[in-house]
């Protein structure tokens, strides 16, 4: 093997640089999340699995664990950003440890974990308390015999229902407490009676007109199995880039699975499907036919209605061969496309006119802006020059009110919205994006589409988008004990008032983080609670409510607070804060606002935890081992980071990062880097006794920590780059690309050859097993070094290094530093270019 040579870092991606004199410090002792993650790993990743009673520190939200459910729910359904709470709002304010929870209820569980219980709840419904309205759930205490409960939440006692009654045993404990699911378990499902239906809205001025029955705003509506409807963008642009045809063969892939007893339909029993086309008119497919279907035009796109009614939705399973046809057909009509226009909102009209009375899942896939029709947009010019000035803010924010609107309609409706986007040029995705965020859907975005490089990726996305556990037309609630209050609450949702939170779809990747305040003084000898309710529909059409509880411990000194810190749970809220924020403050604003929360925290632990520490010493606790350099990748991301992005650029990722898990979002923020060229002989191979596989351990992202003899895997969730040093050795490229020359390595290849060699089986491996994880495949970039352009984007996903107009993170240490130090002796920052805003 040649002998290691350092990587200097590529000179265009040069950042910040810190001014003055500065303490020489050796890289490789300055602190490491990678070495927190790993360790974490190694704890919980060998079998050892986590009861979740109160009082202990979870694992990390980066590693694979299994959950025992003893009351409290798992970490995956509900993380907390301190396992300890303040008792009180000064001590809040004081160490700046918000106290915050990412909630994510329909996380998906480890196959070695308990499913979660259903209960049968009867005509009367689950038991609530008659003041709050919380569920029943295992931190309730019961008294009179056994005849009425005491509320966990607001300390109020209710009768219990007849039907529910039980006796006390010595101990006043319910006879049948093991048998009852709800008094164990910190997650359960309650079926629910017909007055949880969802009602329905009250219709004034609906933005479309249509034929079927319509109905009276207020009455409950029966569920059923979800309803979906897809529509595709036939203009010029979709076509000749062949992501209509990608798109219509991913969705046929998708829905049937061809297996040895047949063609079996993928989606949830008893759901049906609608197909719509549209470019500048709306094409609605007849999918009623014996052979073909008839296709009927509706010209009129300012005054929407749907001919067919009801009848515009078939079952998969009995039409199975008209909908392979028409997904075949639809490319094929529109090879010799010649119009430009969409009329995107118009169509979306359609959808809503479809699913109106009934809720469910819109999957759109548009590939130019809509400049005709309702909702039309106008395009950006010369957006470059807009940045950093007054005009760039309005294009994170709709520009036509229509896409509010609509949004609103659909969110009352229950109906979700997601979309793929192909664009070749600006395509507004702050206004298009905005019924998708509000009814809690997803965005997926492939710019300057590619059937060769982005056709396996839309596949798997649609796969996952379809597959995964979802519900919809749902509403969530979250209490909380006395003495705490829901303050601000982040993620893609419709809120229809300060407590209620509506979406119209709810899936297994998504989460909300709500931040919570005190109303006064916490007992420290009592727990402080959290319950979050989704009431929601399955896809099966079953109508219930999903409860996931949190009982926490009370505590008044600041060392015990950091002491159990969770920093994936406290980086969520700091960070979608921030990104709530872009269409009303300029973004340096908001990365001096991001060093502020970090100097504070710091400072806060330094004064009242380590105040025998010289000041001339940095200190962090060991819970936010990581905050330092996720506040640096935070403000180096593409939605907040100083150097020119496209504004749809910027308004996806704050799209995707609003809602994500927070394993997804760590992730983002520092993407594991992993050396290939140096694997053993044991790592990322089916252990021969258990199975399992053994991932190798990240490294610093850094390129001081790299060699120019190596390839690394970079993987962010969103691409994974393969970067190849110049001075590698013919042998690795000969077992992992198939070729012994750098130079004929394809950096266009969207996946790596499958060879009979150790070091591919091993990469392929550890590629599958993060596609498993995430449970879609990202894009795949090869990046030779100082030969293709992929590896700007390399470099600048290595967030510890000066780049993306910000530190490097050594820079970046010290800079919080000098802001700690000087506030400590005088109360003002080192650095004189940040206002004094602070709270100390």
């Amino acid at each position: 093997m040649a002998p290691r040579s350092h990587i200097p870092q590529p000179p265009h991606s040069a950042g910040l640089s810190s001014k003055g004199l500065r303490t020489a410090i050796d890289p490789h002792q300055i602190p490491s999340i990678v070495d927190t993650i790993y360790t974490d790993r190694q704890t919980w990743e060998n079998s050892q699995m986590y009861p979740t009673l109160p009082g202990k520190h979870p694992p990390m939200c980066t590693s694979d664990f299994v959950a025992v459910d003893q009351g409290n729910s798992s970490p995956k359904f509900i993380r907390m950003s301190t396992w300890n709470v303040p008792n009180s709002s000064s001590l809040v304010a004081d160490i700046n440890v918000p106290v915050v929870a990412v909630i994510q209820p329909f996380a998906e569980l480890d196959p070695l974990e308990d499913q979660i219980p259903v209960v049968e709840t009867g005509p009367a419904g689950p038991e609530r308390c008659r003041t709050c309205r919380a569920y029943i759930n295992p931190w309730c205490t019961w008294t009179s015999g056994g005849s009425r409960w005491k509320c966990n939440l607001c300390g109020d006692e209710t009768p219990v229902h007849p039907d529910y009654f039980c006796n006390l045993d010595s101990n006043f404990m319910r006879l049948d407490h093991l048998q009852r699911a709800e008094l164990n378990k910190g997650t359960v499902d309650f079926l629910v009676p017909d007055e949880y239906w969802a009602l329905e809205p009250p219709s004034l001025d609906p933005s479309y007109a249509s034929v079927g029955p319509s109905s009276k705003g207020g009455t409950h509506r029966p569920p059923h199995p979800m309803h979906y409807v897809f529509a595709f963008d036939i203009s010029v642009d979709a076509v000749k880039s062949g992501f209509l045809k990608s798109a219509c063969d991913a969705l046929r892939t998708t829905i049937y699975q061809e297996t040895e007893e047949g063609v079996v339909c993928k989606l949830p029993t008893g759901s049906k499907i609608a197909i719509i086309s549209y470019d500048c008119v709306i094409n609605v497919y007849n999918l009623n036919g014996s052979e073909t279907a008839d296709v009927l035009v509706m010209p009129d796109i300012e005054d929407v209605f749907l001919p067919l009614g009801p009848e515009v939705f078939v079952d998969p399973v009995k039409a199975r061969s008209i909908i392979q046809d028409t997904l075949t057909s639809i490319p094929d009509r529109a090879h010799n496309a010649t119009v430009r226009e969409s009329v995107l909102g118009s169509a979306l009209c359609a959808t809503l006119a479809a699913l109106a009375g009934r809720g469910g899942q819109v999957i759109m896939f548009q590939g130019v802006i809509p400049t005709l029709g309702m909702g039309q947009l106008e395009p950006v010019h010369m957006e470059s020059t807009l940045h950093k000035t007054e005009k760039e803010r309005p294009l994170y924010s709709p520009r036509n009110v229509f896409w509010k609107n609509i949004a609103d309609e659909c969110a009352d409706e229950g109906i979700g919205i997601s979309m793929f986007l192909a664009p070749s040029s600006f395509l507004d995705v702050a206004s298009i994006s905005y019924p998708v965020s509000v009814t809690g859907g997803e965005l997926f975005y492939h710019p300057r589409f590619s059937p060769e490089r982005d056709s396996h990726v839309l596949y798997s996305q649609l796969g996952r988008l379809m597959q995964r556990p979802t519900v919809y037309n749902c509403m969530m609630r979250v209490r909380c004990s006395n003495g705490l209050k829901v303050s601000e609450q982040y993620g893609n949702f419709y809120r229809r008032s300060k407590t209620d939170l509506e979406f119209g779809v709810l899936d297994a990747d998504k989460s909300i983080t709500v931040l919570f305040g005190h109303t006064s003084t916490l007992d420290e000898r009592q727990y402080a609670h959290i319950q979050s309710a989704v009431l929601y529909t399955t896809a099966t059409g079953q109508r219930r409510v999903r409860t996931c509880n949190m009982a926490l411990p009370v505590v008044s000194l600041a060392m015990n607070v950091f002491r159990y810190v969770d920093a994936d749970a406290a980086i969520a809220y700091w960070f979608r804060k921030a990104i709530s924020k872009i269409s009303t403050k300029p973004m340096n604003d908001l990365r001096d606002d991001l060093m502020e929360t970090c100097t504070a925290t710091l400072l806060g632990y330094r004064r009242d935890c380590a105040q025998a520490s010289a000041i001339t010493q940095l200190v962090i606790p060991e819970g936010f081992r990581g905050l330092p350099i996720y506040t640096l990748a935070m403000s180096k991301s593409k939605i907040l980071k100083d150097t020119f992005v496209s504004a749809d650029v910027r308004n996806y990722y704050a799209h995707k990062l609003l809602a994500c898990s927070a394993r997804s979002l760590v992730q983002y923020l520092y993407p594991p880097l992993i050396s290939l060229h140096d694997l053993n002989e044991t790592i990322a191979l089916p252990d021969q006794v258990t199975g399992r596989l053994k991932i190798p351990s990240s490294m610093r992202n850094s390129h001081i920590f790299m060699s120019s003899n190596g390839v690394y895997l970079l993987d962010n969730g969103e691409v994974m780059m393969i970067w190849i040093g110049n001075s590698v050795s013919p042998q690795i490229l000969l077992d992992l690309f198939g070729v012994d020359d750098i130079n004929l390595v394809d950096p266009r290849m969207s996946t790596l050859p499958e060879l009979d060699r150790t070091l591919s089986i091993q990469v392929r491996n550890i590629i599958s097993h993060r596609r498993v994880q995430r449970g879609r495949t990202p894009k795949l970039s090869i990046a030779r070094q100082n030969m293709d352009g992929a590896e700007i984007e390399f470099s600048d996903m290595l967030v510890e290094d000066q780049n993306n107009g910000m530190y490097s993170h050594l820079d970046y240490l010290c800079l919080v530093h000098k802001n700690i130090s000087t506030a400590l002796k005088s109360g003002a920052y080192a650095n004189e270019s940040v206002p004094m805003r602070s709270p100390w």
